[in-house]
């Protein structure tokens, strides 16, 4: 696998980001782990809340520099990106694993004696551009005060697709669940072909991601129902408490959040 350039060192000599054709506030790099400081920045983070805009005033200049946008919480009781002892030399790659084998492992290791795994739900159509409704998601969350995140602030990661993100940055949210985050990442890899999906925001335990191909009928919504409960039990059994009723909550739902006890 070839290793993909960090842009991020660049903006401790050039806080701005005009080197990198971006027009960046005042921010922090971030690379703190749980072992010691990173050998290089892991992301950077805007200093102010996030405020409604910000996503989309980024536009595509921060891809083609290479880094992927995505809202971080520094209001939880974990505190911020520097306090979620991240663990880069944890984590795989992606691209190293088959997303159906990691949702069928899951499955049997969280359903109950005898619940067979289902299979993969199949792709749904697109209703809008997906880079369209992460913007649309990330000023939902800026706007709603704390809803999912307490104090969203705009980040930068490099990453290759925004699947990618949370092993990118190392992040361990998911540990009680999963140790490795890119197994995690190649789901959500599956989850950006079928349903358009991008990683638009995370907390210390918190996924959230925005859905431009969000399941239309109730049958739809059971397939997929399925693959979250593998994702993450948490989401159902600390929930709707089944996953007949959770399916309900996922009809036409543009947004979608994940929580690891």
């Amino acid at each position: 696998m070839a290793t993909l350039p960090n842009p991020l060192p660049k903006l401790a000599s050039d806080p701005s980001g005009r080197s990198l054709g971006l027009r960046l506030p005042p921010g922090r790099l971030i690379d703190a782990t749980v072992e010691g400081p990173w050998h290089e920045p892991l992301l950077w983070h805007a200093q102010r809340s996030a405020a409604s805009g910000n996503w989309s005033a980024l536009g595509g200049s921060s891809a083609r520099a290479g880094l992927l946008p995505v809202l971080v919480d520094l209001g939880g009781a974990q505190g911020g990106p520097d306090d979620w002892e991240l663990a880069p030399e944890a984590m795989s790659y992606p691209g190293d694993h088959d997303a159906e084998d990691v949702l069928a492992q899951y499955w049997q290791e969280c359903a109950a004696e005898g619940e067979e795994w289902p299979g993969p739900a199949g792709a749904l159509t697109l209703a809008c551009d997906p880079n369209a409704r992460a913007a649309q998601v990330a000023d939902s969350l800026t706007d709603e005060g704390g809803s999912l995140l307490a104090a969203p602030h705009l980040a930068l990661v490099p990453a290759r697709r925004s699947a990618d993100i949370p092993a990118a940055v190392g992040w361990t949210g998911p540990a009680n669940h999963e140790g490795d985050t890119a197994r995690l990442c190649a789901v959500l890899r599956s989850w950006e072909d079928r349903f358009g999906i991008r990683v638009v925001g995370l907390g210390f335990d918190v996924l959230v991601v925005s859905v431009a191909a969000p399941p239309a009928t109730l049958a739809d919504a059971e397939a997929v129902a399925a693959e979250h409960f593998a994702f993450c039990p948490d989401n159902v059994l600390q929930g709707a408490g089944d996953l007949a009723a959770y399916a309900e909550l996922l009809v036409g739902e543009p947004v979608w959040s994940f929580w690891w006890d």
